[in-house]
């Protein structure tokens, strides 16, 4: 257990490492969250889907089967995204690698904060995290996917073996 866990880390840090952006605008939302609603359709995913500045939401979709629910963790996964400037799945690898909860480690309350997959940063150059690509519907690992590789169809990016294994 303790080596896929390890394994998910090392591909979610490739991840991390591969999709970052040049520039991102609010053009550049709408384009990618129609991108993750294809990917999410073509999978049968019932999903919100969300893309936010630290100060705005850009694009926000609910496909059917979701519910208000998605809504909440949706920002509970971003929460994690804009404080730690790392995807919200990987932040849960860690600590479940660590055996640690969310709160001992990182003082992130369960109110405000979540670390399942779902949400990935939008970084930018030397700016850093600007925002958050996010989804909520179906289990972690699958909304995380979604999201990726979203995010790498846009950017025309082949995550190759830093894709997660369904």
């Amino acid at each position: 257990m303790t080596e896929m866990i390890a394994d998910d880390i090392r591909r979610l840090e490739e991840q991390e490492r591969l999709l970052r952006f040049g520039r991102f605008s609010p053009d550049d939302a709408w384009l990618l969250g129609n991108r993750v609603r294809e990917v999410a359709l073509a999978r049968g995913a019932g999903v919100a889907i969300d893309i936010s500045f630290r100060d705005r939401t850009l694009f926000h979709s609910a496909l059917p089967g979701t519910t208000t629910d998605n809504v909440e963790w949706i920002r509970r996964k971003r929460n994690t995204v804009l404080r730690l400037w790392s995807a919200s799945y990987l932040v849960g690898r860690r600590l479940a690698l660590s055996g640690r909860d969310q709160m001992e480690a990182r003082n992130l309350s369960y109110a405000d904060f979540s670390v399942h997959g779902g949400s990935f940063p939008i970084i930018v150059g030397d700016l850093g995290c600007i925002g958050a690509v996010s989804v909520s519907g179906v289990p972690e690992r699958i909304d995380h996917a979604i999201v990726a590789d979203a995010i790498a169809s846009f950017l025309k990016v082949d995550l190759g073996e830093s894709r997660l294994p369904e």
